[in-house]
């Protein structure tokens, strides 16, 4: 069993699964080309973000926790 996906869980832990950068593309998640965000990664949280950029966390976090 994969570890669940959470508003708390950080960008950094997110991307450490390649597939899950599709997803986060999808909903247009502004951090994945910002120069800013590499130095931050460690730190931001996939809520903090969502609510920074009017993302539905709930729909993002359905996918990103699917059984693949």
């Amino acid at each position: 069993m994969k570890n669940k996906i959470t508003k708390n869980t950080r960008l950094a832990e997110i991307l450490k699964k390649p597939e899950n950068k599709e997803i986060l593309a999808k909903y247009n998640l502004p951090c994945l080309t910002c120069p800013f965000a590499g130095a931050e990664m460690e730190d931001l949280k996939i809520g903090k973000i969502c609510e920074m950029y009017g993302i539905d966390i709930n729909n993002l976090l359905k996918d990103l926790n699917k059984e693949k």
